[in-house]
C-alpha cells in the first residue's frame, strides 16, 4: 500500500474538466489523450470522438497550456487524411534532436484492423502538415493502437496495445507488448510484457497507459472483464518483475462513480514542484466521456 501512496494515483473527486465531450449522451467522447511537459508547457494531444453511427474516432487535436488546465488548439488531424475509419490515442512528444512528432492510431475501415503512422515536425503547430511515415502495420494477426512512446538520448521505449484478430468476435481482447527503437520509427518487438489475470477485474485484456516509475518499472495500465465492456475500462497498477507486468492488488485503482465507470487512458505529467498531473478520459452520468485531470495527493 505504501508504494501506491508514495507514487500518487489519479482521482476523480476533485477532479477537473479541461476538455468536454463534443456532445452529451453516450459514444461522445474526448480523451484517450497523451501529454507532456515541454519547458513549461502541458502539451497534450487526444482523440474526438463521436457514437458510431456519427463517425467514431473523428478527429486528433494538439493543444498546448501553460496552466496544464486551460488548453489552446494548435493543430487538428482528421481520420479522411490518413484514410482511416476512426482515430484512437495519439502520442505527441518532443524528439531528443529537438523536433515534434505525433504517432496516430488509425483503423483499417471494414475490419478490426489498426496502424499506426507517424508525424515529424520541427514545431508542434506544423504537425498536421508534417512528414509522414508508416510506422506499425499490425498484420493479419494482430490490430496494433493506443502506443505508450518514452524517448531519450539512449533510445526509445514503446509499450504497445495489441488485439488478437485470429478470432471472429474476440477481437476486443488486449495485450501489452514492449519494444525498443533508436529512432522511434524502425522497432523491435521484445514480447508480450502484460496481459488479462484470468478470473479477474482486468481478464479480458490490459493496456498500458503511463509509466510512474522507472525503477523499478511501474506503469498504469486500462483493464476489463468482458466484451461488453469494451471502451468501459478502469484503471489499475502494475510493477515489473522477471521482464514482466505483474498487476498489484485485486482490482482498478481508479474509476468513474458515473454510468459506465470508465477512467481509462490516463497520461502522466511530472511537475516541477515533485506533485504530478494525471490526465484521463471519465465517464460522466449522461454517457459521454469527458478528458479531465487531477493533482497527485502527497
Amino acid at each position: 500500500m505504501s508504494t501506491l501512496v508514495d507514487l500518487g494515483l489519479p482521482h476523480y473527486d476533485d477532479a477537473v474538466v479541461v476538455v468536454p465531450a463534443p456532445a452529451t449522451g453516450p459514444g461522445n467522447w474526448a480523451g484517450a489523450a497523451s501529454a507532456t511537459l515541454v519547458e513549461g508547457v502541458v502539451w497534450l494531444a487526444y482523440r474526438v470522438r463521436r457514437p458510431l453511427d456519427e463517425g467514431r474516432g473523428v478527429s486528433v487535436v494538439v493543444a498546448r497550456s501553460e496552466d496544464g488546465l486551460t488548453f489552446t488548439t494548435v493543430a487538428e488531424i482528421h481520420r479522411d487524411t490518413f484514410g482511416a475509419a476512426s482515430l484512437e490515442r495519439p502520442v505527441v512528444l518532443r524528439r531528443p534532436d529537438g523536433g515534434w512528432r505525433l504517432y496516430l492510431s488509425c483503423a483499417t475501415p471494414g475490419s478490426k484492423h489498426w496502424w499506426i503512422e507517424a508525424l515529424d515536425a520541427d514545431h508542434p503547430e506544423d504537425l498536421a502538415t508534417g512528414q509522414r511515415q508508416l510506422v506499425l502495420p499490425g498484420d493479419a494477426r494482430w490490430a496494433v493502437k493506443d502506443p505508450v512512446v518514452v524517448a531519450g538520448d539512449d533510445g526509445w521505449r514503446m509499450w504497445l496495445c495489441c488485439h488478437p484478430l485470429t478470432e471472429v468476435g474476440a477481437e476486443d481482447r488486449m495485450v501489452t507488448r514492449y519494444l525498443t527503437s533508436q529512432d522511434g520509427l524502425r522497432w523491435t518487438d521484445h514480447g508480450s510484457v502484460l496481459a488479462g489475470t484470468p478470473g479477474s477485474w482486468d481478464s479480458r485484456g490490459a493496456r498500458v497507459t503511463a509509466v510512474l516509475s522507472a525503477s523499478p518499472l511501474t506503469v498504469l495500465y486500462d483493464g476489463r472483464d468482458s466484451a461488453a465492456a469494451n471502451w468501459f475500462e478502469r484503471t489499475g497498477i502494475a510493477v515489473e518483475r522477471d521482464g514482466q507486468l505483474e498487476p498489484l492488488g485485486d482490482g482498478p485503482v481508479a474509476w468513474s462513480p458515473d454510468s459506465d465507470q470508465a477512467l481509462r487512458y490516463v497520461s502522466v505529467v511530472d511537475l516541477p514542484e515533485g506533485s504530478r498531473r494525471f490526465y484521463f478520459e471519465a465517464a460522466r452520468a449522461d454517457g459521454s466521456h469527458d478528458l479531465m485531470s487531477s493533482l497527485s495527493r502527497r
